[in-house]
C-alpha cells in the first residue's frame, strides 16, 4: 500500500503537488483540491512544485522528509525523474518516463506513469488491429506510443518535427516513423502546437484542417481557454475528439487513486478544471 494508507489515520496531513520548469500555468491543484474535497480528505493539500532542471533530483529526494505522499511530475522533468526514482513500474521503465512519484510506506520513492492508461481511458474504444499516429516525440508522446502498442494497435507511427528524435522514440518503442503523415484510426497530438500561436496550428502540423475526416478520433493533449484549433477544427468536422483537459483528468485521476487508495470522481475533477480554464 502507499502512503495513501494513511487514509485509516485521517489526522496525518499529508502533501501533493506537481514539479514542473514553469509549472505556474498547471491547473493541476485545482482539480486535484476539488476530489480531495469531495473525498472529505481535508487534511490532504496539493501545490505547485517549481524546481530547475538541476534541482530535481534533490527536491525529489525530500519529498519523504516533507510530509508527502506522492507528486505528479510534467514538461522538462519526467525524463530526469525515472533516474531519480529508487524503483519504478514496469510500464515506466519501458516508456522511458515518469510524471507520478509514490513514497511508499518504507519511504522508498516508486516512479509511475498514468499517461498512458490516462490516454486510453479517454479514447475510450477497443484499439486492437487499429492504427494510429502520434506528432511529437518528448515524455508525453513516449507514453502514448507505449499505450496505443500496448492496446494492440496493429501500426504505430511517429511524427516529429526533428526526425533524429522520431527515429530514436521508434527505435526505443518498436513502432514506425511517419515521414509523411497519413489517414489512421487515431491521431494524437503530444506536441505543443495549439498553445501559443494557435493561428499558426495548421501550418506547424504536418495534418492539414482538410485532412482532419482521414481519422477516426482525434486526441489534442494541449489545453487552452476555448480549445486549441485542432480540437476545435476535429469537433467541428463531427469527427470524436478529445481535449487535453480531459487528459488531464483522466491522468490525474489515475494518480489520486494511487496517492490516496479511494475512487476518485472525474466528474468532479473534470468541471473544476474547466470552471478553472474559463
Amino acid at each position: 500500500m502507499t502512503a495513501g494508507a494513511a487514509t485509516s489515520a485521517p489526522e496525518r496531513a499529508w502533501r501533493l503537488g506537481v514539479f514542473g520548469w514553469p509549472v505556474h500555468h498547471s491547473r493541476s491543484p485545482v482539480m486535484h483540491t476539488a476530489a480531495l474535497r469531495d473525498l472529505d480528505l481535508d487534511h490532504w493539500s496539493y501545490q505547485k512544485l517549481p524546481v530547475p532542471p538541476d534541482a530535481l533530483a534533490g527536491a525529489i529526494a525530500g519529498l519523504r522528509d516533507a510530509g508527502f505522499a506522492g507528486a505528479n511530475v510534467t514538461i522538462p522533468h519526467k525524463h530526469a525523474a525515472l533516474t531519480a526514482s529508487d524503483v519504478a513500474t514496469a510500464a515506466a521503465r519501458e516508456i522511458g518516463a515518469v510524471n507520478t512519484l509514490t513514497v511508499l510506506d518504507d519511504g522508498t520513492l516508486e516512479g509511475d506513469n498514468t499517461d498512458a492508461p490516462g490516454l486510453i481511458d479517454v479514447i475510450g474504444r477497443p484499439l486492437a488491429g487499429t492504427t494510429a499516429v502520434v506528432l511529437g516525440a518528448g515524455g508525453s508522446a513516449r507514453a502514448c506510443v507505449w499505450a496505443l502498442r500496448e492496446a494492440g494497435c496493429a501500426r504505430v507511427a511517429v511524427w516529429n518535427r526533428t526526425a533524429e528524435r522520431a527515429s530514436e522514440l521508434a527505435d526505443d518503442l518498436g513502432v514506425d516513423v511517419a515521414e509523411a503523415v497519413g489517414p489512421a484510426d487515431v491521431l494524437v497530438n503530444c506536441t505543443s502546437v495549439g498553445l501559443h500561436e494557435p493561428e499558426r496550428t495548421f501550418e506547424l502540423l504536418p495534418v492539414g484542417e482538410r485532412d482532419l475526416p482521414d481519422y477516426g478520433t482525434v486526441v489534442d493533449l494541449v489545453y487552452r481557454a476555448g480549445g486549441t484549433p485542432l480540437f476545435n477544427a476535429a469537433q467541428a468536422a463531427g469527427i470524436p475528439a478529445v481535449d487535453g483537459l480531459s487528459f488531464l483528468v483522466a491522468q490525474g485521476a489515475r494518480s489520486l487513486e494511487r496517492w490516496t487508495g479511494r475512487d476518485v470522481s472525474r466528474r468532479v475533477m473534470d468541471a473544476a478544471v474547466r470552471a478553472d480554464a474559463v
